[in-house]
């Protein structure tokens, strides 16, 4: 069985490189405090580790 992981983001993405708010976008996110639930696959976890500081993560 695949681990689900609940991302959240809780730190704006204002004045953060492209590539950081690109990441965002790809992971799903489109607002603050709006969780969204993704399975925990090597792109997703590369992903996140990007953008760490930005979001609360936590597993399922």
């Amino acid at each position: 069985m695949d681990k689900k992981l609940r991302i959240t983001q809780v730190k704006s993405q204002i004045d953060r490189s492209k590539v950081q708010k690109r990441t965002i976008e790809a992971l799903g996110i489109h607002k603050l405090n709006r969780p969204i639930e993704v399975v925990a696959t090597p792109q997703v976890l590369g992903m996140i580790e990007t953008v760490k500081h930005l979001l609360k993560v936590e597993e399922l």
